[in-house]
């Protein structure tokens, strides 16, 4: 086979499968698009008060600590469903105030064990904020990430 296989042929198979290829590559790339826009954020609850949440986040650092949905650092916790593991699906108000109390009782003081920093300054709009954005993010599909629901 190989001594059938001229250099002009072997040319148009490279440039062939390259063109076949990235074209796939490119059909893929808009189809990832297009399910980012359209299907998988759930732009109606994308409220204000979320994006707020979402600067404390930021502002904070947590994510230095914290993983969120996978991204981040694996010192503390996942959060990307604290929500559900405080019962926030069953009874949201107990969920809110539960993770606000926790966030105010840092640093716990507990000794051999991993001190999250003082959060004492952040004002009540600011822990809704953060609260009702680790809400939402319990909301995205993540298609069943974290597998536990420790995180």
């Amino acid at each position: 086979m190989i001594e059938g296989l001229s250099r002009n042929a072997a040319r148009n198979i490279f440039f062939g499968g390259s063109i076949f290829f990235f074209v796939l590559f490119v059909a893929l790339t808009l189809h990832s698009h297009y399910y980012i826009v359209t299907e998988s954020t759930d732009h109606d609850g994308l409220t204000e008060q979320v994006r707020m949440g979402k600067h404390v986040w930021e502002k904070e650092s947590c994510i230095n600590c914290h993983s969120l949905l996978g991204e981040g650092a694996y010192f503390a916790p996942e959060l990307g469903n604290v929500w559900l593991r405080y019962g926030g699906d069953e009874d949201p108000e107990a969920a809110r105030q539960g993770l606000k109390s926790w966030i105010r009782l840092q640093p716990l003081g507990v000794p051999g064990r991993r001190q999250m920093p003082s959060y004492k300054h952040l004002t009540e709009e600011e822990l809704d904020a953060l609260v009702e954005f680790l809400r939402w993010t319990s909301t995205i599909d993540t298609q069943g990430w974290p597998p536990t629901i420790s995180g």
